[in-house]
Formats: structure tokens, sequence, C-alpha cells
């Protein structure tokens, strides 16, 4: 699968493969944040686009361009703008970017990286075919909000999607009951978690010892059988080799 990147001025946008790490997961008490697998494997799932330069922007809830006053760090050019109105601030990426035939580009906000008083929105980009460059955007939740960008502050994380998968998706909701061997591993899990959860509170327990459960962590059910050889304990995507 290809993806590239063709720059448009020269210097190509800061681009990076998504970390694993958070600051606020770092943060957490003995960092149990990373615990949870599925958080871990959605922060690293794609590539981040950074800002070359920080500033701070206010939105005074009006529907204007001008309602949002944007101040660049001394000595820079902010990496964003008001283009739409309406608390929109916008980032404009500068490259035009292809994927293979049926693939489209998938554009949101860094994953799991809440900002105060400003959310990401999410675009998909038919990037197989389209020269069009696009843009990334995000939205004041509130009037009167202020928001921070730093330098080298991811603002984009992208990744490709195929195009026509979703409709071909059949979609149904069934009773459990109709798989009785997934029934069985599902109450096994259940109890055992009960089990587990009590026993945290036993002082010496084997649980205080074991502090989690790790069987999804480990890719294991519940009878600690391996449950998929393709589990994924970490996602490193690759970084862009610069070709110019």
């Amino acid at each position: 699968m290809k993806l590239t990147c063709f720059a448009l001025h020269g210097e190509p946008p800061l681009l990076r493969p998504a970390p694993a790490t958070r600051d606020w997961m770092d943060a957490t008490p003995q960092a149990y944040a990373y615990r949870c697998l599925p958080l871990n494997i959605a922060n690293a799932h794609g590539w981040e686009v950074l800002c070359r330069s920080g500033f701070t922007a206010h939105w005074d809830g009006g529907t204007s361009k001008d309602a949002i006053t944007i101040t660049p760090d001394p000595g820079t050019v902010a990496p964003a703008i008001s283009h739409f109105g309406s608390g929109v601030l916008t980032f404009h990426i500068e490259a035009v970017f292809r994927t293979e035939p049926g693939w489209s580009l998938y554009a949101q906000g860094p994953v799991n990286s809440p900002k105060d008083g400003i959310a990401a929105l999410t675009g998909i980009i038919e990037t197989d075919w389209a020269p069009y460059s696009f843009t990334m955007n995000w939205k004041f939740t509130a009037p009167g909000r202020v928001t921070r960008f730093i330098a080298g502050e991811p603002f984009c994380t992208l990744f490709p999607v195929q195009r026509r998968l979703l409709e071909s998706v059949e979609p149904e909701i069934r009773a459990i009951q109709d798989e009785p061997e997934l029934e069985q591993r599902f109450q096994e899990w259940s109890a055992g978690r009960m089990r587990f959860n009590a026993e945290l509170a036993q002082s010496g327990s084997a649980a205080q010892s074991e502090k989690w459960q790790k069987s999804y962590y480990l890719g294991l059910n519940p009878d600690g059988s391996t449950a998929d050889p393709d589990h994924l304990i970490k996602l490193r995507p690759p970084g862009f080799v610069d070709r110019r």
C-alpha cells in the first residue's frame, strides 16, 4: 500500500508516525492508562501533521471570519487562519496526497488527545484521484474560549481507508445464545472478572500482585489459550521517506 505526500512549496508538511504515548496517559497513576490496549493501538493509528510554529487563537462567538483573533508566536507566522467563520479554525496542509485506487485518506484530530475549548473536525478525502490539497479544521466549543497550539504539536492525524468497505458490511443484531461457544467464553470471562475485582480488595491476593487482567492485552482466551495469532500488542507505522 503506497501513501505519497507531494509537497507543494519546497518544504513538505511536518509528518511523523503517530506515537503510542500521550502526556495525559503518562500522568495517570502508575501510567495505568497504557493497560488499555485499544487506546494504545488507536494512538499509533496513522501519521500526524505537526505545527511549524505556535500561536494563540480566541473566538468571540461571532459568525464572521474576524470573530477569531489569531496571535502567532513572536517572529513566526501562524499555521492556521480563520477562513470559514462560525468559530472554525483552519489549517492548510501544503501537499497533495496520493493513495492507491479505491482508497481514501481519513483526516481527523490527534487520537485520544482532548484539547480544552476546541474540537477537531473530521474529513475523508478521495486521494486516489483528487489533484487538490485539503484543510484540517477545528471548531471552538463555546464563545470566549482561547486555545493555544505550540510548535511541534500535532493538529491532524491521517490514515488510509478503503472507500467502499462500509457499503459491503452486512450489519445485524443477534442473541449471544446463537453462538454457544462465544457465549461460554464470555461467561467465563465475566465470572473471572468478578472474581478478580473481588480479590483486588483482599490484601496480599494474587489479583493485587497482578494489578490488572491481561487476557485481552496478550491476545488470550479466558482459558489462557491463544485467541488470534495476528493479535496486535503494538503498532508502529513507518515514517515518510523523503525522495525529493
